[in-house]
């Protein structure tokens, strides 16, 4: 590891870390109001898995959006404001591979997933607590999970010029994706069509997959989601190194 790439990657990590109320306990909130909300006016209504409490089975869910939510807008956002402000050409400058770009950027957005997380789930004990089932399993989707939303957050903010793109893209693509995912609900409750649908949204397998390593009981095969989850994490990380390794849209 270069000098380079871990000054990078400390500056990406003390980057939302200086800002941490904003960065981190502003998201954690967001999702204890939801397990609030969500869980008092549907616990003992559903009951999506057998033997689980709805409250029990949202938590794994918020969780894991929080993860991906926060993990697309630490690369996403860092990129785009050094695009805007011009200070894009101090990070370029240095003698660091476009390899290295990509690992500090998603290694950083990955630890911001992570602290999210994990502050949403230290939350969700006052609510609700189970056991971890399978904890490699769910230790191996929450990671994947995460670089794949940073590397799609590099790939966003390569691409875009100003916020309002990035904007567009995170209400348009991400927000929907994420919520449309079977955080709240077993898409199983859905009709035919909408399960088919969700079939189709790879953040539904990442949600699931998770689940499954917290209650051992999903909507799709754990294998099945994992291998669909590890050729989206493949397909984004060839994308994000091959717009690195081009420059597009960072270098004149």
């Amino acid at each position: 590891m270069s000098t380079a790439f871990l000054t990078l990657l400390y500056k990406e990590m003390l980057r939302f870390w200086k800002v941490s109320f904003q960065t981190v306990a502003a998201p954690v909130l967001s999702s204890v109001l939801y397990l609030m909300i969500f869980g008092h006016v549907l616990e003992g209504r559903l009951q999506p898995f057998e033997g689980v409490s709805y409250t029990s089975f949202l938590i794994p869910g918020l969780v894991m959006m929080s993860v991906l939510q926060n993990a697309f807008a630490n690369s996403s956002s860092s990129l785009i404001q050094s695009k805007i402000n011009g200070n894009i050409i101090f990070v370029l400058l240095p003698p660091i591979s476009y390899r290295e770009f990509y690992a500090a950027y998603v290694l950083a957005s990955i630890v911001r997933g992570l602290v999210v997380g994990f502050g949403v789930w230290l939350a969700s004990l006052f609510f609700s607590w189970s056991g971890v089932a399978h904890p490699l399993w769910a230790l191996a989707f929450v990671l994947m999970g995460a670089a794949i939303l940073g590397s799609l957050g590099l790939v966003a903010g390569i691409w875009a010029d100003k916020f309002d793109q990035l904007g567009a893209f995170q209400n348009f693509l991400i927000m929907p994706l994420t919520m449309l995912s079977g955080v709240f609900y077993s898409i199983n409750s859905l009709p035919v069509f909408w399960q088919q649908v969700s079939h189709i949204n790879p953040f539904f397998f990442m949600i699931d997959g998770f689940r499954y390593g917290i209650f051992g009981q999903s909507d799709a095969s754990p294998w099945l989601s994992l291998a669909i989850v590890g050729c989206a994490w493949l397909a984004l990380t060839v994308l994000s190194l091959q717009m690195l390794r081009r420059g597009y849209k960072l270098r004149g």
